[in-house]
């Protein structure tokens, strides 16, 4: 709709300018105005400001009762739409819809970068693409282990010389540090056993971004000052080495800077981030059982393929306190394999859908020194 009130303002300012004669010595060529196009632009200003115009008790009311009749996607789609009507809809939408840590529910895009639910948690999926290094991520929408889903994220493996690098974007078809859907990134160290997580946006105010190479966005000037640089360090992921080869699954440790109290207020952008506080994480240790001869978990049957790659993280002592997390048996983040390209993923409060991911990253990839 503002894209329209600019098209006609810059449209009026033409045809000014075509009345102004010659300036310098020089005539000012200016296009036609189309009687037709702008004959649109002024109709589509009349129906948002009539949308704009409802008293805000109805307008509350009205996008109160689409939340509460969407319980689930596709039908989410009607808040998003109700969301995109004008400025107006736009915040009557955000202070309606709950957070995922509140709702449960993944509504817009700034939910991937809340924490997730805390009574139970979110049921997602990954799809691992070989041949194009790339993964993407999906909502689950029914009870099965995987169905269509509701596409969240996707991420694409490159190689940085001797690192290798996962860029994390909201379009699967835009896979690139310089685009509007950029929103992180993961970066790994020489033999894939340290990994740190950045973000496009800073986690915090008064976050400065980091300052390596390797952690900026553009390797020339900004070109767009609305689009930011650098990218932030909000969390690390570690393996610890297997020197004696030693049976059993990977060690992992994992450090992320998690908010503690967070708003209801969908719209991250009008509130100010206090700083976070670090949550550790470390892999849950799994039993041996006779039987089977195998390293056992219980995944409660959201795991069907044994894998090296499947993990389940609990918050060290004392480190899950401000989240009600502290005890080592509430697993916060689980992922395993179902299928040759398929893996489920599974996150609770304080991780929010983006950070899980990154996470889960991580796991692919051989890593000789921890196996």
């Amino acid at each position: 709709m503002v894209s329209w009130r600019r098209s006609a303002s810059w449209l009026s300012s033409a045809s000014r300018s075509s009345l102004g004669g010659a300036v310098g010595g020089e005539a000012k060529v200016t296009p036609e105005v189309d009687p037709a196009a702008q004959e649109v632009v002024e109709e589509e200003e009349v129906d948002e400001e009539r949308w704009s115009r409802l008293l805000p008790e109805l307008l509350t009311e009205i996008v109160r009762r689409v939340d509460a009749g969407a319980e689930r996607w596709p039908l989410r789609r009607d808040v998003v739409v109700c969301a995109c009507v004008c400025r107006r809809w736009r915040d009557a939408a955000f202070s309606v819809v709950r957070p995922p840590v509140e709702g449960g529910r993944i509504t817009f895009p700034s939910s991937l970068k809340q924490p997730g639910p805390g009574d139970a948690p979110m049921h997602c999926f990954i799809r691992r693409d070989k041949k194009n290094s790339t993964f993407s991520l999906h909502l689950s929408l029914t009870q099965a282990l995987t169905d269509k889903g509701k596409f969240l994220l996707a991420a694409r493996r490159f190689r940085q010389g001797a690192h290798t690098e996962y860029i994390i974007s909201y379009d699967y078809d835009d896979l690139h540090p310089g685009s509007t859907s950029y929103i992180g990134k993961l970066r790994s160290d020489f033999l894939g056993t340290k990994f740190i997580i950045y973000d496009s946006q800073a986690p915090y105010d008064g976050a400065k971004p980091a300052r390596s190479r390797s952690s900026r966005r553009f390797a020339s000037k900004q070109i767009s000052p609305q689009v930011s640089g650098g990218n932030y360090e909000v969390g690390q992921v570690t393996y610890k080495f297997n020197f004696l080869k030693s049976r059993g699954p990977r060690r992992m440790q994992c450090s992320i800077q998690c908010p503690v109290g967070q708003g209801a207020a969908s719209d991250l952008s009008k509130e100010k981030t206090p700083a976070p506080n670090s949550l550790d994480l470390k892999n849950k240790a799994p039993r041996w059982h006779e039987h089977l001869q195998c390293w056992c978990l219980n995944f409660h049957g959201r795991v069907t393929v044994a894998s090296v790659k499947n993990f389940q993280l609990v918050a060290t002592a004392g480190s899950g306190g401000p989240w009600g997390v502290g005890d080592e048996e509430t697993v916060i983040l689980q992922f395993g394999k179902i299928e040759d390209d398929a893996f489920t993923m599974d996150y609770r409060q304080p991780l929010s859908a983006f950070q899980a991911f990154a996470i889960c990253l991580t796991s692919f990839g051989t890593k000789l020194a921890c196996e």
